[in-house]
């Protein structure tokens, strides 16, 4: 069988892959090495009904995968930690049809203009390969608009006097803000900060056949039961519904088959656990920032680049107690941003220059929640202070959590490649991650963390206290400290024009093999200090257009995006 298009990766790069090329024409095949929870399997152009909000379901039995007793990664601070210090989770983005779009809580920010052209910018930084992208904003820009519009993105135009110029306004306005925000939001504006509504991928009003959010809270880490959110189960839908498209969920992707300067198709292990081949005219490479890696490394692909530039937001979190109770638990987990702290200052600067930096970037502060019920009770002694506390429920109700997803610089020395020694349940060898940050991230994160505590002081906060992800210590036997959490993973195969210093060209293909396609955040020279999908589901729009000679849609009327008819999600079909 020799079909258009192999697609590897069913998430937002991959599923926006899927659609631009199904809708002209191309037959496509979207492999995922994950189980199929997203779309009706009797019907793949509508929603299943197996998401719910269940913390046990989703963050204790790895419902999303992956598991990681059977998919493990292992961790190593630096190469002289061995081989490794630790195996089993390493950062992982879900393992499911959907990808890591199943699991965020939304937040679909742009990058700002100066993200795609940091060397020429800022300059450079000792330990770092800090490099400016081979496109532009003005580049993307249509492209951001057209995934805006296809996913379904609520947001308020010119809110954030930091962003870059749109074409087109937000398809939907923002939804109701939670009522810790509005406290944080009003408290940051008289310290002299912007906080603006976050863009969000969960509908405010119905929107493509799918309801508006209804605030359950359970968004960040959860499928949504009632499809609110729409990346990327929106173009995983159109694709299907074309009927040039099919899905193989639970289908490990071992290989790229090449001859010459082409692929001429893969190898895969399906449910079966038998290997096959199937051909293609060209393969998208979509599994995200550490399975491209490991596939290219599993197909042999040798090049010294591979897998180098691993970067992760490295998160600054200031959590605050206040004296009443926040309703954190209900909402959309985080409903407003600043970016002040990616922007920088004169002060800012100053700190850059005590640290011994030339400059120095922080990222996008959070404004949101802490915890859910369960969560919440594993933290309380067992006993009546356990009914005590939960019943006064300081954690879940009171505390208020400012997080910075701080820009990580690309090191050279951070890396994903195979371990020599540990493989997964199919027999093929995992990913090793080696990481650990740059002194930019810390200097970043000692700096803006007290600014942090004073946004919750203004609010009233009666405690505070700053932690951040990794933490600041790290070594043999703290893997809990060392191993990054943010679930932004990005670099790995970097973009660029010239082929010795970058593994992809502008258009995401491979510089030596004319039709492979990567469409995922592991293309990014730079990290910035923005969640990565938005970004990563516009240059894969980008890519696959350039695959197949279109250009980026035009708006649709009101009435054609809105759709009239709403979606029946039925019965669940499985338990637990």
């Amino acid at each position: 069988m020799t079909v258009d298009a192999v697609i590897v990766g069913s998430g937002p790069g991959g599923s926006t892959a899927a659609d631009i090329l199904t809708a002209a024409g191309w037959t496509v095949v979207v492999f995922e090495k994950g189980r199929n929870h997203l779309l009706d399997p009797d019907d793949l152009t509508r929603p299943a009904a197996e998401f719910s909000n269940d913390e046990i379901k989703f963050l204790h039995r790895h419902f999303l995968g992956p598991d990681p007793l059977v998919e493990p990664r292992t961790f190593r601070t630096h190469t002289g930690d061995g081989d490794r210090i630790h195996v089993g989770e390493v950062n992982s983005i879900p393992s499911t049809v959907g990808g890591g779009g199943t699991h965020a809580d939304g937040k679909v920010p742009r990058f700002r203009p100066d993200d795609f052209a940091l060397a020429s910018t800022y300059g450079p930084q000792e330990g770092a390969d800090v490099a400016d992208w081979p496109l532009s904003y003005d580049d993307l820009e249509p492209y951001y608009a057209e995934v805006e519009r296809s996913i379904g993105v609520a947001g308020l135009a010119g809110s954030n006097p930091f962003a870059g110029p749109r074409s087109t306004p937000f398809p939907m306005p923002p939804g109701p803000p939670m009522y810790g925000a509005l406290l944080s939001t009003a408290a940051a504006e008289r310290l002299g900060y912007h906080p603006y509504p976050a863009p969000t991928a969960a509908n405010s009003v119905p929107y493509d056949g799918r309801p508006a959010c209804n605030n359950c809270g359970f968004c960040a880490r959860f499928g949504c039961p009632i499809h609110a959110k729409g990346d990327p189960v929106a173009m995983l839908r159109r694709a299907m519904a074309t009927g040039r498209a099919e899905l193989r969920a639970e289908t490990f992707v071992s290989a790229i088959r090449f001859r010459g300067s082409r692929a001429t198709g893969v190898t895969f292990v399906g449910p079966d656990g038998v290997e096959h081949t199937m051909g293609a005219r060209a393969v998208v490479l979509a599994a995200g920032a550490v399975e491209s890696p490991r596939l290219l490394l599993l197909s042999g692909l040798a090049h010294p680049l591979v897998g180098r530039y691993l970067m992760t937001h490295f998160q600054t979190a200031a959590v605050g107690a206040l004296p009443r109770p926040l309703h954190a638990d209900r909402g959309r987990t985080v409903t407003h941003l600043h970016d002040d702290m990616l922007v920088g200052d004169h002060a800012s600067a100053a700190a850059a220059a005590a640290g011994g930096l030339p400059w120095m970037r922080g990222g996008m502060v959070e404004h949101g929640g802490a915890a859910m019920p369960v969560l919440e009770a594993q933290r309380y002694p067992w006993g009546e202070a356990h009914w005590e506390g939960m019943l006064d429920s300081p954690i879940r109700r009171r505390l208020w959590v400012l997080t910075m997803q701080g820009e990580d610089l690309a090191s050279p020395t951070n890396t994903v490649d195979l371990d020599p020694g540990i493989r997964d349940a199919r027999g093929f060898p995992v990913a090793r991650i080696t990481y650990r940050p740059h002194r930019h991230e810390l200097v970043a994160s000692a700096h803006y963390g007290p600014r942090l505590t004073a946004i919750l002081e203004e609010m009233g906060a009666e405690w505070t206290l700053v932690a951040t992800s990794p933490g600041l210590a790290s070594g043999r036997g703290e893997t809990s400290v060392a191993i990054p959490e943010s679930r932004h993973v990005m670099g790995t195969l970097r973009m660029g024009s010239d082929p010795e210093t970058s593994v992809v060209d502008a258009a995401g293909r491979l510089h030596r093999f004319e039709n492979v396609v990567v469409a995922d955040s592991s293309v990014f020279p730079s990290s910035s200090g923005y969640g990565p999908t938005l970004t990563l589901a516009a240059l894969a729009a980008r890519a696959a257009h350039l695959m197949a000679g279109t250009g980026p849609a035009s708006p649709p009327p009101p009435e054609a995006v809105t759709g009239p008819t709403p979606i029946n999600l039925g019965r669940a079909r499985t338990p637990l």
